[in-house]
């Protein structure tokens, strides 16, 4: 059985400026130190961030579903400010999952406003197991971290003055 969910939320900054944290490991930085009670550390294992980039994520202790888990980067288009991490080892894959892939979109408006996406992809044998075991909740609230961290610095390094 193939799944997929997904969650958008929009930030007042242009995408240019969140594809800044989106599509590099300034991402996994922010979620590690404002997410305690999801995130215990994220391990850079190989790369700076682009294609190949192997990070660890660790959960932590008392957190449903995962303790920990390895992806790999597998897309980082920067035109398309789409990035996709495939986990690898770990995680998802003992529990039956034959795969799971998280993708971040940054799609651009008009009004110098951005779209964040997050969208999990998994196939799996028991669809009742996963059911159980797929949250986007924990990338929504990555998201929302995410964005806070977007305003404070945008708007914090780009004030303009009224005469």
């Amino acid at each position: 059985m193939f799944g997929r969910l997904s969650e958008e939320i929009e930030v007042k900054v242009p995408a240019s400026e969140a594809w800044k944290v989106y599509g590099t490991l300034k991402l996994a930085d922010i979620a590690s130190e404002s997410l305690p009670g999801l995130l215990s550390k994220i391990d850079i294992i190989k790369g700076q961030g682009g294609v190949g980039t192997i990070i660890h994520l660790f959960f932590t202790p008392g957190t449903p579903g995962v303790t920990s888990y390895k992806e790999k980067y597998v897309v980082v288009d920067d035109e398309k400010r789409v990035k996709v991490a495939e986990v690898v080892e770990g995680g998802y894959l003992d529990m039956g999952f034959k795969s799971y892939q998280v993708q971040f979109e940054v799609i651009d408006k008009d009004n110098g406003c951005c779209i964040t996406r997050a969208t999990i992809e998994y196939e799996v044998e028991d669809e009742a197991n996963a059911a159980a075991l797929v949250s986007i909740q924990p990338l929504l609230a990555i998201m929302k971290v995410a964005a806070n961290y977007l305003l404070q610095n945008y708007n914090n390094n780009n004030t303009t003055t009224s005469s």
